[in-house]
């Protein structure tokens, strides 16, 4: 289906795609706003399409659909899991609350809809710190991200942060060893890094941020060539922004966000498909830590 087509399907069937940098190439292009998980959040709630594909995985979805109950919200592939967003349990949360007083549960947005509904805050990997920093509790419990959690604590020296154990397993992988590889093979280029990195790796690094974060720092850092530690699935941005620099990648690849293909989105909007549901009582529970993140990055 060429572009003009595809353009009159959606405008037909009242559809919006939106696409994470992490899904293949070819649907990022095909997509109406392609960014990381807070623009994708924040764009969600200023649609006036009824219907919104999110080309990402499930969670993605499920965020979506909380912040838009009226709209008809699809993913790409009901299959398409985060694994990080299972590792931790509404039990785990309650335990953490018996034992701690002034605590407040700060929730990565990589979480399921349930997991939220028991949160405080929500949080994207790109205003965790600013989140944090709005939140008056001095105990945290950081969820379920322990890499991230990790990497915004030291800002917080007067903060009691509480860590899951939970992790991306693409990101968490990288050890200092393959960096520094890395860093010796090509030692004019700059390191850029997701802070779901383990803390003793973004110490190797030249910047580390958010998918968002490392797109702008290749333009303000300078330089021609980048090492970039994250999912693969970035450098399609990259090379459409900045044709004329070098990159290199460490194989990182998130199975999930690869299960996305073109030919589902289109068939969904042709034909429609299985909407992402979620009960009322966790909806409103969930939208409340979502819409607390949202005010706070207002300011």
């Amino acid at each position: 289906m060429n572009f003009e087509s595809l353009t009159q399907l959606k405008k037909e069937k009242d559809f919006v795609i939106l696409a994470h940098y992490y899904v293949d190439g070819e649907i990022q292009e095909m997509a109406d706003y392609v960014g990381d998980s807070f623009s994708l959040a924040k764009k969600a709630t200023e649609l006036k399409e009824e219907n919104i594909i999110m080309a990402g995985v499930y969670f993605m979805g499920e965020s979506v659909k909380i912040l838009n109950p009226e709209k008809h919200v699809y993913v790409g592939d009901m299959d398409a899991d985060c694994p990080m967003a299972h590792m931790v349990t509404v039990e785990k949360i309650k335990e953490t609350r018996e034992a701690y007083d002034d605590l407040a549960v700060v929730c990565y947005v990589n979480s399921t809809a349930e997991i939220k509904a028991h949160s405080d805050y929500c949080c994207t990997s790109s205003n965790a710190t600013k989140v944090v920093q709005a939140i008056p509790e001095k105990n945290i419990f950081f969820i379920p991200d322990q890499n991230l959690g990790k990497n915004i604590a030291p800002n917080f020296p007067k903060k009691n942060f509480i860590f899951n154990d939970g992790y991306c397993p693409v990101h968490h992988v990288i050890t200092v060893e393959q960096v520094e590889k890395l860093k010796s093979a090509y030692p004019k280029a700059k390191v850029l890094a997701h802070p779901e990195c383990r803390p003793e790796v973004l110490e190797l690094v030249d910047y580390k941020g958010s998918t968002s974060g490392i797109l702008d720092a290749v333009e303000t850092l300078g330089g021609e060539e980048f090492i970039i530690l994250t999912e693969n699935g970035i450098e399609w941005e990259l090379r459409e922004r900045f044709p004329n620099k070098t990159f290199i990648f460490n194989e990182m690849i998130c199975e999930d966000m690869k299960k996305v293909k073109k030919e589902e989105l289109i068939r969904i909007m042709e034909e429609g498909g299985e909407e992402v549901e979620i009960s009322e009582e966790i909806r409103e529970k969930a939208y409340i830590p979502l819409k607390r993140m949202l005010e706070i990055c207002k300011k």
